[in-house]
Protein backbone atom coordinates (compact mmCIF):
# COMPACT_ATOMS: atom_id res chain seq x y z
CA UNK A 1 0.00 0.00 0.00
CA UNK A 2 1.29 3.17 -0.80
CA UNK A 3 1.01 6.43 1.76
CA UNK A 4 1.85 9.59 0.45
CA UNK A 5 -0.03 13.21 0.20
CA UNK A 6 -1.72 15.17 -2.16
CA UNK A 7 0.51 18.26 -2.93
CA UNK A 8 -2.12 20.75 -3.10
CA UNK A 9 -0.92 22.23 0.57
CA UNK A 10 2.43 22.04 -0.35
CA UNK A 11 1.27 24.46 -3.50
CA UNK A 12 3.61 27.62 -3.16
CA UNK A 13 6.65 25.09 -3.47
CA UNK A 14 8.52 24.17 -6.10
CA UNK A 15 7.44 19.94 -6.97
CA UNK A 16 11.10 19.24 -6.22
CA UNK A 17 11.29 20.62 -2.82
CA UNK A 18 7.65 19.21 -2.20
CA UNK A 19 8.23 15.94 -3.23
CA UNK A 20 11.30 15.84 -0.61
CA UNK A 21 8.93 16.89 2.13
CA UNK A 22 6.59 14.02 1.41
CA UNK A 23 9.60 11.57 1.36
CA UNK A 24 11.16 13.25 4.33
CA UNK A 25 7.96 12.65 6.05
CA UNK A 26 8.45 8.90 5.87
CA UNK A 27 5.36 8.54 2.64
CA UNK A 28 5.94 7.35 -0.51
CA UNK A 29 3.25 8.82 -3.09
CA UNK A 30 1.86 12.23 -4.47
CA UNK A 31 -1.23 13.38 -5.85
CA UNK A 32 -0.75 16.45 -8.08
CA UNK A 33 -3.64 18.72 -9.15
CA UNK A 34 -4.01 19.05 -13.35
CA UNK A 35 -7.07 21.21 -13.08
CA UNK A 36 -10.56 21.96 -11.83
CA UNK A 37 -10.86 24.01 -8.77
CA UNK A 38 -7.60 24.65 -8.49
CA UNK A 39 -4.65 25.57 -10.51
CA UNK A 40 -1.70 23.06 -11.28
CA UNK A 41 1.71 24.40 -9.67
CA UNK A 42 3.18 21.22 -10.08
CA UNK A 43 2.06 19.61 -13.33
CA UNK A 44 3.66 21.84 -16.26
CA UNK A 45 0.86 20.17 -18.45
CA UNK A 46 1.60 21.96 -21.80
CA UNK A 47 5.32 20.41 -21.77
CA UNK A 48 4.23 16.93 -20.46
CA UNK A 49 1.86 16.65 -22.88
CA UNK A 50 4.28 17.69 -25.96
CA UNK A 51 7.24 15.82 -25.98
CA UNK A 52 8.29 12.61 -24.51
CA UNK A 53 11.67 13.80 -23.30
CA UNK A 54 9.63 16.55 -20.79
CA UNK A 55 7.14 13.64 -19.77
CA UNK A 56 10.59 11.23 -18.85
CA UNK A 57 12.13 14.68 -17.27
CA UNK A 58 8.65 14.89 -15.05
CA UNK A 59 9.19 11.66 -14.04
CA UNK A 60 12.62 11.32 -13.13
CA UNK A 61 11.43 13.87 -10.42
CA UNK A 62 9.60 11.20 -8.47
CA UNK A 63 11.66 8.28 -8.81
CA UNK A 64 14.86 10.41 -8.19
CA UNK A 65 12.99 11.06 -4.72
CA UNK A 66 11.73 7.65 -3.85
CA UNK A 67 8.37 9.10 -4.45
CA UNK A 68 5.60 7.44 -6.54
CA UNK A 69 3.21 9.62 -8.75
CA UNK A 70 -0.21 7.44 -7.97
CA UNK A 71 -2.70 9.83 -9.19
CA UNK A 72 -3.62 13.31 -10.84
CA UNK A 73 -6.59 15.39 -8.97
CA UNK A 74 -9.03 17.54 -11.37
CA UNK A 75 -11.96 18.31 -8.64
CA UNK A 76 -14.18 20.43 -9.62
CA UNK A 77 -17.68 20.61 -10.79
CA UNK A 78 -17.92 19.64 -14.65
CA UNK A 79 -21.94 19.43 -15.07
CA UNK A 80 -22.41 23.38 -13.49
CA UNK A 81 -24.57 24.90 -15.16
CA UNK A 82 -22.40 28.32 -15.44
CA UNK A 83 -20.84 27.29 -18.65
CA UNK A 84 -17.82 29.47 -16.94
CA UNK A 85 -17.20 26.71 -14.60
CA UNK A 86 -18.46 23.50 -16.15
CA UNK A 87 -17.19 23.42 -19.30
CA UNK A 88 -13.95 24.63 -17.90
CA UNK A 89 -13.93 21.75 -15.40
CA UNK A 90 -15.37 19.49 -17.86
CA UNK A 91 -12.67 19.86 -20.12
CA UNK A 92 -10.17 19.70 -17.40
CA UNK A 93 -11.10 16.09 -16.68
CA UNK A 94 -11.37 14.89 -20.33
CA UNK A 95 -7.28 16.99 -20.53
CA UNK A 96 -6.34 15.26 -16.92
CA UNK A 97 -7.51 11.32 -18.38
CA UNK A 98 -5.40 11.79 -21.45
CA UNK A 99 -2.70 13.63 -19.47
CA UNK A 100 -2.54 10.37 -16.71
CA UNK A 101 -2.12 8.04 -20.12
CA UNK A 102 0.54 9.72 -21.16
CA UNK A 103 2.40 9.60 -17.95
CA UNK A 104 1.60 5.73 -16.94
CA UNK A 105 -0.66 6.99 -14.30
CA UNK A 106 -3.79 4.90 -13.63
CA UNK A 107 -5.99 7.18 -11.16
CA UNK A 108 -6.93 10.62 -11.95
CA UNK A 109 -9.53 11.76 -8.60
CA UNK A 110 -12.71 13.93 -9.71
CA UNK A 111 -15.98 14.55 -8.27
CA UNK A 112 -19.25 13.42 -9.79
CA UNK A 113 -20.64 17.46 -10.33
CA UNK A 114 -23.91 19.14 -9.99
CA UNK A 115 -26.24 20.73 -12.62
CA UNK A 116 -29.04 23.15 -11.89
CA UNK A 117 -32.44 21.54 -10.83
CA UNK A 118 -33.74 21.88 -14.38
CA UNK A 119 -32.55 22.85 -17.91
CA UNK A 120 -32.28 26.72 -18.31
CA UNK A 121 -31.16 26.71 -14.75
CA UNK A 122 -28.04 29.22 -13.34
CA UNK A 123 -26.74 27.59 -10.17
CA UNK A 124 -26.28 24.26 -9.01
CA UNK A 125 -29.04 22.21 -7.10
CA UNK A 126 -27.99 20.12 -4.42
CA UNK A 127 -31.47 17.96 -4.71
CA UNK A 128 -31.42 15.21 -1.73
CA UNK A 129 -34.25 14.28 0.80
CA UNK A 130 -36.93 14.33 -1.73
CA UNK A 131 -40.45 14.21 0.20
CA UNK A 132 -41.89 16.35 -1.79
CA UNK A 133 -42.09 15.03 -5.86
CA UNK A 134 -40.72 18.51 -7.20
CA UNK A 135 -37.07 17.19 -6.16
CA UNK A 136 -38.06 13.64 -7.20
CA UNK A 137 -38.40 15.93 -10.66
CA UNK A 138 -35.29 17.78 -10.38
CA UNK A 139 -33.50 14.59 -9.58
CA UNK A 140 -34.92 12.99 -12.37
CA UNK A 141 -33.91 16.18 -14.65
CA UNK A 142 -30.42 16.24 -12.74
CA UNK A 143 -29.49 11.76 -13.33
CA UNK A 144 -31.28 11.33 -16.85
CA UNK A 145 -30.07 14.27 -18.93
CA UNK A 146 -26.72 15.58 -17.43
CA UNK A 147 -24.87 13.41 -15.33
CA UNK A 148 -25.62 9.58 -17.29
CA UNK A 149 -24.90 11.22 -20.41
CA UNK A 150 -21.66 13.05 -19.22
CA UNK A 151 -20.48 10.01 -17.17
CA UNK A 152 -20.67 7.51 -19.79
CA UNK A 153 -18.73 9.52 -22.16
CA UNK A 154 -16.35 10.02 -19.58
CA UNK A 155 -16.41 5.99 -18.93
CA UNK A 156 -15.50 5.11 -22.33
CA UNK A 157 -12.54 7.68 -22.96
CA UNK A 158 -11.31 6.49 -19.37
CA UNK A 159 -11.15 2.98 -20.94
CA UNK A 160 -9.93 3.57 -24.02
CA UNK A 161 -6.79 4.60 -22.26
CA UNK A 162 -7.33 2.33 -19.15
CA UNK A 163 -7.30 5.12 -16.22
CA UNK A 164 -9.46 4.84 -13.35
CA UNK A 165 -11.58 7.80 -12.72
CA UNK A 166 -12.45 8.17 -9.03
CA UNK A 167 -14.88 9.76 -7.72
CA UNK A 168 -15.16 11.48 -4.46
CA UNK A 169 -18.42 10.88 -3.02
CA UNK A 170 -18.75 14.87 -1.58
CA UNK A 171 -22.17 16.47 -0.76
CA UNK A 172 -23.11 19.21 -3.11
CA UNK A 173 -22.53 16.69 -5.92
CA UNK A 174 -24.89 14.45 -7.55
CA UNK A 175 -22.35 11.33 -5.95
CA UNK A 176 -22.36 12.06 -2.63
CA UNK A 177 -22.42 8.78 -0.42
CA UNK A 178 -22.30 4.81 -1.48
CA UNK A 179 -25.91 4.66 -2.96
CA UNK A 180 -25.01 7.51 -5.34
CA UNK A 181 -21.98 6.26 -6.01
CA UNK A 182 -23.46 2.89 -7.06
CA UNK A 183 -26.45 4.41 -8.73
CA UNK A 184 -24.04 6.42 -10.95
CA UNK A 185 -21.74 3.11 -11.40
CA UNK A 186 -24.95 0.82 -12.57
CA UNK A 187 -26.89 3.78 -14.68
CA UNK A 188 -23.39 3.97 -16.90
CA UNK A 189 -22.39 0.25 -16.93
CA UNK A 190 -19.06 1.33 -15.79
CA UNK A 191 -16.28 -0.24 -16.49
CA UNK A 192 -13.45 2.93 -15.46
CA UNK A 193 -15.73 4.99 -13.47
CA UNK A 194 -15.90 4.14 -9.36
CA UNK A 195 -14.98 5.47 -5.91
CA UNK A 196 -12.14 7.37 -4.23
CA UNK A 197 -13.26 6.86 -0.70
CA UNK A 198 -12.35 9.87 1.29
CA UNK A 199 -13.66 9.48 4.95
CA UNK A 200 -14.16 13.21 5.93
CA UNK A 201 -17.04 14.10 3.98
CA UNK A 202 -18.74 10.55 4.75
CA UNK A 203 -18.02 11.52 8.85
CA UNK A 204 -20.10 14.46 9.14
CA UNK A 205 -22.80 12.96 7.32
CA UNK A 206 -23.09 10.42 9.90
CA UNK A 207 -21.72 7.63 7.44
CA UNK A 208 -19.30 4.45 9.18
CA UNK A 209 -16.42 4.71 6.16
CA UNK A 210 -15.38 1.13 7.31
CA UNK A 211 -19.44 -0.16 6.41
CA UNK A 212 -18.84 2.25 3.23
CA UNK A 213 -15.80 0.51 2.25
CA UNK A 214 -17.46 -3.09 2.80
CA UNK A 215 -20.35 -2.15 0.79
CA UNK A 216 -18.16 -0.71 -2.21
CA UNK A 217 -15.90 -3.26 -2.27
CA UNK A 218 -13.99 -3.22 -5.95
CA UNK A 219 -15.67 -0.07 -6.82
CA UNK A 220 -13.31 1.74 -4.95
CA UNK A 221 -9.80 2.73 -6.88
CA UNK A 222 -8.46 4.98 -4.35
CA UNK A 223 -8.46 6.67 -0.81
CA UNK A 224 -7.44 10.10 1.07
CA UNK A 225 -6.59 10.72 4.53
CA UNK A 226 -8.52 13.18 5.82
CA UNK A 227 -10.15 13.63 8.98
CA UNK A 228 -13.09 15.25 10.44
CA UNK A 229 -14.09 16.60 13.85
CA UNK A 230 -17.62 16.61 15.08
CA UNK A 231 -17.76 19.53 17.31
CA UNK A 232 -19.87 20.40 19.88
CA UNK A 233 -22.46 23.05 18.07
CA UNK A 234 -23.69 19.84 16.20
CA UNK A 235 -25.91 19.01 19.15
CA UNK A 236 -27.33 22.46 18.72
CA UNK A 237 -27.10 23.33 14.99
CA UNK A 238 -26.54 19.44 13.79
CA UNK A 239 -24.32 19.30 10.48
CA UNK A 240 -26.60 21.20 8.01
CA UNK A 241 -24.98 24.14 9.05
CA UNK A 242 -25.40 27.13 6.63
CA UNK A 243 -23.74 30.18 8.83
CA UNK A 244 -21.12 30.87 6.17
CA UNK A 245 -19.87 33.83 5.12
CA UNK A 246 -19.51 35.97 1.96
CA UNK A 247 -15.64 36.19 0.68
CA UNK A 248 -15.54 38.62 -2.72
CA UNK A 249 -13.14 37.77 -5.41
CA UNK A 250 -10.89 41.23 -4.70
CA UNK A 251 -10.98 40.36 -0.89
CA UNK A 252 -7.67 39.23 0.53
CA UNK A 253 -7.16 35.59 0.77
CA UNK A 254 -9.87 34.88 -1.55
CA UNK A 255 -9.66 31.36 -3.28
CA UNK A 256 -11.25 30.59 -6.85
CA UNK A 257 -13.65 28.09 -7.48
CA UNK A 258 -13.93 29.06 -11.09
CA UNK A 259 -15.70 31.98 -12.68
CA UNK A 260 -17.27 34.49 -10.33
CA UNK A 261 -17.57 32.14 -7.36
CA UNK A 262 -15.31 31.77 -4.06
CA UNK A 263 -14.92 29.46 -1.31
CA UNK A 264 -16.91 30.91 1.46
CA UNK A 265 -16.03 31.60 5.00
CA UNK A 266 -16.26 29.19 7.51
CA UNK A 267 -18.74 29.35 10.69
CA UNK A 268 -16.75 30.73 13.65
CA UNK A 269 -18.36 28.13 16.14
CA UNK A 270 -19.18 25.24 13.28
CA UNK A 271 -20.90 22.25 13.64
CA UNK A 272 -17.59 20.24 12.32
CA UNK A 273 -14.40 20.82 10.92
CA UNK A 274 -11.69 19.53 8.33
CA UNK A 275 -8.95 18.34 10.84
CA UNK A 276 -5.69 16.61 10.40
CA UNK A 277 -5.17 12.31 10.67
CA UNK A 278 -5.89 11.48 14.18
CA UNK A 279 -7.09 14.91 15.50
CA UNK A 280 -10.86 13.70 14.51
CA UNK A 281 -10.51 9.71 14.93
CA UNK A 282 -7.77 8.31 16.43
CA UNK A 283 -4.92 5.96 15.25
CA UNK A 284 -7.12 2.41 15.67
CA UNK A 285 -9.80 4.09 13.54
CA UNK A 286 -7.26 4.80 10.69
CA UNK A 287 -5.92 1.06 11.15
CA UNK A 288 -9.14 0.10 10.80
CA UNK A 289 -9.73 1.91 7.88
CA UNK A 290 -6.30 1.15 6.08
CA UNK A 291 -6.97 -3.07 6.60
CA UNK A 292 -10.55 -2.55 4.65
CA UNK A 293 -8.51 -1.04 2.04
CA UNK A 294 -6.02 -3.86 1.80
CA UNK A 295 -8.62 -5.78 1.95
CA UNK A 296 -10.31 -4.43 -1.47
CA UNK A 297 -6.70 -3.77 -2.87
CA UNK A 298 -3.32 -4.45 -1.28
CA UNK A 299 -1.55 -1.92 -3.89
CA UNK A 300 -4.26 0.76 -3.04
CA UNK A 301 -2.66 4.88 -3.06
CA UNK A 302 -4.06 6.35 0.51
CA UNK A 303 -2.80 10.71 -0.34
CA UNK A 304 -2.98 12.89 3.20
CA UNK A 305 -5.23 15.96 2.24
CA UNK A 306 -4.31 18.87 4.58
CA UNK A 307 -7.40 21.18 5.13
CA UNK A 308 -6.55 21.58 8.81
CA UNK A 309 -7.21 25.35 9.26
CA UNK A 310 -5.48 25.11 13.25
CA UNK A 311 -2.64 23.50 11.99
CA UNK A 312 0.06 25.38 9.06
CA UNK A 313 1.02 22.90 6.44
CA UNK A 314 4.06 21.33 8.02
CA UNK A 315 2.43 20.63 11.23
CA UNK A 316 -0.76 19.07 9.74
CA UNK A 317 1.45 17.26 7.26
CA UNK A 318 3.20 15.29 9.87
CA UNK A 319 0.59 15.09 12.44
CA UNK A 320 -1.23 13.33 9.78
CA UNK A 321 1.42 11.36 8.61
CA UNK A 322 2.61 10.07 12.07
CA UNK A 323 -0.86 8.69 12.31
CA UNK A 324 -1.04 7.10 9.27
CA UNK A 325 2.01 5.51 9.57
CA UNK A 326 1.99 3.94 12.68
CA UNK A 327 -1.49 2.65 11.91
CA UNK A 328 0.16 0.94 8.92
CA UNK A 329 2.53 -0.36 10.88
CA UNK A 330 -0.17 -2.62 12.48
CA UNK A 331 -1.57 -3.65 8.82
CA UNK A 332 -1.82 -7.34 8.40
CA UNK A 333 -1.15 -8.44 4.73
CA UNK A 334 -5.15 -9.04 3.17
CA UNK A 335 -5.36 -13.02 2.90
CA UNK A 336 -5.38 -14.73 -0.28
CA UNK A 337 -8.50 -15.63 -2.30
Amino acid sequence: MKLGAYTACLHDKPIAEALKIIRDLGLDSAEINSGGFLPAPHLPAAEVRASKDARDEYLDLFTSTGVTLTALNCNGNPLHPDSDVGQKHAQDLRDAISLAALLGVKRVVTMSGLPAAHAGGRAPSWTVLPWDSVYLDAGDYQWQEVAIPFWKDINARARDMDVKVCIEMHPHNVVYNPATMERLASEINATHVGAEMDPSHLFWQGIDPIAALERLGDLVYNAAAKDTRINPAARVNGVLDDRFGRVSPGDRGAVSLGGRYTLSRWPKDSSWDFVAVGRGHDVAFWGKFLQALNRIDPNMAVNIEHEDQELDQMEGLRHAADTLLLAASALKPASPV
